[in-house]
């Protein structure tokens, strides 16, 4: 289990009192290794993963798109992610 690169994303939670409503931002990061690509709360095997797309949205930040056998999966990212991307698809194109 070696790992090929790293990809920031970040999640907002919402936090709401009787007199106010605030939203932290929590930055995370998904691990790509040899073997599975992990997220804060999910563990994807290397074959269950069909593919890797990313939507930008306005000028900064768009969705990086996990196509699994299990469905897609979305998740927040300030930059492109392009270079993960890249990182699994020439692992993948190696195997």
């Amino acid at each position: 289990m070696n790992l090929i690169d790293v990809q920031p994303y970040y999640k907002v939670q919402r936090e709401v009192s009787s007199i106010d409503q605030k939203d932290i931002e929590l930055e995370r990061h998904m691990y790509l290794y040899s073997d599975k690509v992990v997220t804060e709360h999910r563990e994807f095997s290397i074959t269950e993963i069909m593919d890797m797309s990313y939507r930008q949205f306005g000028k900064a930040g768009g969705l990086l798109y996990l196509h699994t056998l299990r469905g897609v999966f979305s998740y927040n990212v300030k930059v492109s992610p392009q270079t993960f991307i890249d990182s699994y698809k020439e692992y993948i194109g190696k195997w």
